[in-house]
């Protein structure tokens, strides 16, 4: 398998993301949005998720499809940034139908960046308009780094962003990732500046820098976070034809990427999830080694995707932490 044009989850055909941010609350937010409703699921692995509408991922609800998903920064503040999506989609006639009434599905999910430096002194809630104006600005380029749900996360000692990646399959198959890096844990390679995902890099995509030398395992990690103040947010969608409970599969999978990327992941600290999105465009030839072969893409892609979202990131006035590239890209050698 190799990276799709983009090396983004846009290579999925029919695919949009849109990204907002507000630079001075130093926050945004992130949609994903198709032509036609997705079928969707949800697997949660951190100790402190923060959710919208992700019961209805499980298999056998009456609800069996998506119109959008978002992330978001802002703490639970940030889950009404799928309200203003869904304000967006019932404006455009889009929506599980009722009567004459439509219902725009936008399960959603959020990081914790409210203590990153901004300022969050809001009378109204800024969420529901970042996620309006996320949706206006859907394309199949985006911005990755700090940008849209990213745009004010952190991680171990670095800036956290929102990264992304693909790859196409030998079957012809896309699968990508979508992640707003905001962990406890680090993406480094013992002090880096390579990173954990290394191994699985494809075309030079975060600095070519080789695998570098891992931490000491015996380490104790110390939590630079408390509980509830991170998180590692992800999307992994392709254009397989998969029903919810092989996309609940999927997005097990995906989480081993994460596990590779991040060390420590998981932990009681972060809310980490993975939603998995498909549409439909390609039936499998042979349902159980393709599933097999997606889950294995799927983790490629999110590992990969997480390391991306770190070396984009850019310095703004007022951060509280380096990016990688204003830490390491000036060192000789690199």
């Amino acid at each position: 398998m190799k990276p799709g044009p983009r090396n983004l989850i846009t290579d999925v055909s029919g695919l949009t993301v849109g990204n907002a941010h507000d630079a001075s609350l130093r926050s945004g937010a992130t949609v994903l949005l198709a032509q036609s409703p997705l079928a969707a699921a949800v697997h949660i692995m951190g100790g402190a998720p923060g959710t919208r509408e992700t019961d209805l991922l499980t298999p056998g609800r009456l609800v069996a499809q998506v119109d959008a998903i978002t992330l978001s920064g802002g703490s639970a503040f940030g889950l009404d940034a799928a309200s203003g999506v869904a304000d967006r989609l019932r404006r455009a006639g889009r929506g599980f139908r009722v009567g004459d009434q439509r219902v725009p599905i936008v399960p959603g999910a959020i990081l914790f960046d409210l203590l990153n430096g901004g300022d969050k002194s809001w009378a109204t809630n800024p969420y529901p308009d970042l996620g309006a104006a996320a949706f206006d600005a859907a394309n199949t380029q985006f911005r990755l780094g700090t940008a849209g749900a990213g745009y004010g996360a952190t991680t171990h000692g670095l800036k956290g962003g929102l990264g992304s990646a693909s790859v196409v399959m030998s079957s012809g198959i896309t699968v990508g990732a979508l992640v707003a890096v905001n962990s406890v844990g680090s993406v480094l390679m013992g002090h880096g500046p390579q990173f954990r995902a290394a191994p699985s890099e494809m075309v030079g995509e975060f600095g070519g820098l080789g695998a570098g030398i891992p931490g000491d395992p015996s380490t104790e990690p110390a939590a630079e976070k408390g509980q509830g103040e991170a998180t590692t947010i992800a999307i992994v969608a392709t254009d397989a034809a998969l029903d919810q409970a092989q996309l609940s599969r999927i997005a097990v999978a995906a989480h081993d990427g994460m596990a590779r990327a991040i060390w420590p992941s998981h932990t009681l600290f972060d809310g980490d999830l993975v939603f998995a999105a498909a549409t439909g465009a390609r039936p499998l030839t042979d349902p159980l080694i393709e599933l097999f072969q997606l889950g294995h893409a799927a983790a490629v892609c999110l590992e990969r995707a997480i390391a991306r979202g770190v070396y984009e990131a850019t310095s703004t006035d007022g951060d509280l932490l380096p990016s990688w590239s204003s830490r390491f890209a000036k060192k000789p050698g690199l």
